[in-house]
């Protein structure tokens, strides 16, 4: 199916698997020893118990590209920089590609991702073709669609390592152009944004990229991105890594085009818009800022060390203010409820910008741990901040976007902090399909479950 790696790639690929399973098999409480994370759930109560850090810094590249059939073979801790890395010179990228360069596929598969294809293609675990997932007992089994082990593969989306870790998985590409087109779209109001977006995102309207940006009730922002071979004439090909921060230019240009490199990383650079708390949007801290290090993950490296530590809600304190609760989410609902959704969060959750990302799943099949409706058109709702706590409520806000999204038939990502009670957790998260694949692949109950992984009780 994809070029195999020269024989002494695929031999370390080998061994370094081996050598894992041993690890894993030794160990009672693992973390992966990953680099950088993604996730949001600081303090994590594993550490200092016991817990092993398993090496997989063997397993972070790609094994091969094959540019007839369009897939890749990739190794499960590899980042999406370093796939698009690989299958750009090919003309190709992942179907759907994260926004931010340090999330690995395997990552993406296990805990989900959405970018701006995801109203064409989905989520990335749907082009997945085949996984080799290490289960927590230390056993290696391929996974496949319709295979043996295709109850792992539908239930492993949204699992977040609890049910095992993909080391190497087979994805389908897609061809690219050398340039993106962007048109910004503005909106005087969300209801008008969202009768807007199933048009926009109608598979045969010839749109090959679609979201957008909230300033605030009165300006929404649809980004429409097509590619091309050559910008249109006299068109200044933008670049976003150095003075200027793309999610000013929506306001500025209605009409952009950057490198295919770029529009891929475009939000990467300032963390969507999140550089700002670190004033690495003031001018004059950017022109001393280094470039290598405009980066997501230096960014969140050091909201890892505010929250280890408490910093910024000393400071605040200190100063006569009060401490902030992190609101840091990604929500689905579906189109036709946006307009409620930014109603109450406007109200209630004073932060601005939020990011827009229209999807939908990308075939007819539905996956057990997050089930939402096949050809249904839902938006990913983002929001990265901090907001003044409620007196005697630390968590008030994050609660209360978890009951409204609940309330308008939606789902919540599980990166970030959850406060479901268990009984609601596993009513949203389907329960009795989880406990039957954890019953198969983990029946010692040597990882924990999803409940007790992503609340940490």
């Amino acid at each position: 199916m994809v070029t195999l790696a020269p024989a002494g790639p695929r031999a370390a690929h080998d061994a370094a698997v081996e050598q894992l399973r041993r690890a894993r098999r030794e160990a009672g409480r693992v973390q992966l020893g990953k680099p950088s994370s993604n996730l949001f759930r600081f303090g994590d109560r594993e550490r200092g118990r016991g817990t092993v850090r398993l090496d997989t810094s063997a397993l972070d590249g790609v094994l091969g590209v094959d540019p007839t059939t369009r897939t890749a073979e990739v190794q499960g801790m590899a980042t999406y920089e370093t796939i698009v890395a690989a299958t750009l010179p090919h003309g190709l990228m992942p179907l759907v590609v994260p926004q931010l360069k340090t999330i690995t596929l395997g990552g993406a598969v296990t805990g989900l991702g959405v970018e701006s294809t995801s109203f064409r293609n989905g989520l990335p675990h749907e082009s997945v073709l085949e996984m080799d997932v290490l289960t927590p007992d230390g056993e290696l089994v391929t996974v496949t669609p319709d295979g043996e082990h295709a109850d792992l593969f539908a239930a492993f989306p949204n699992s977040y390592g609890t049910l095992g870790y993909a080391l190497r998985l087979v994805v389908e590409l897609m061809p690219v152009s050398p340039f993106v087109r962007l048109t910004h779209h503005r909106y005087p109001t969300a209801g008008a944004a969202a009768e807007a977006i199933p048009r926009l995102a109608d598979v045969d309207a010839g749109v090959d990229f679609l979201d957008g940006v909230v300033f605030g009730p009165d300006e929404q922002y649809l980004t429409v991105g097509e590619f091309t071979e050559d910008p249109m004439p006299g068109a200044r090909i933008s670049d976003y890594t150095g003075q200027e921060v793309f999610y000013r230019s929506l306001q500025r240009r209605p009409v952009d085009h950057l490198t295919v490199h770029d529009y891929i990383w475009r939000w990467d650079p300032d963390w969507f818009w999140c550089s700002r708390a670190f004033g690495v949007q003031h001018p004059l801290v950017r022109r001393f800022w280094p470039r290598r290090y405009r980066r997501s993950d230096v960014y969140r490296r050091l909201v890892a060390l505010d929250q280890r530590f408490g910093a910024s809600n000393r400071v605040r304190e200190a100063c006569g203010g009060t401490a902030e609760e992190m609101v840091v989410q990604d929500v689905e609902v579906p189109v036709e409820r946006l307009a409620e959704f930014l109603e109450v969060f406007h109200a209630e959750v004073p932060i601005a910008p939020v990011w827009l990302c229209p999807m939908r799943l990308r075939g007819e099949r539905s996956w057990p741990l997050y089930p939402m409706e096949p050809g249904r058109l839902y938006v990913n709702v983002g929001f990265w901040s901090s907001v003044p706590e409620r007196p005697g409520d630390g968590w008030a806000h994050n609660r209360l976007i978890e009951e409204l999204v609940a309330s308008l038939g939606g789902h919540k990502s599980l990166y970030s902090t959850v406060h479901y009670g268990e009984d609601e957790f596993w009513a949203h998260y389907n329960g009795a399909a989880y406990g039957a694949v954890k019953t198969r692949y983990d029946p010692a109950g040597r990882a924990p479950d999803l409940y007790r992984k992503v609340t940490g009780r």
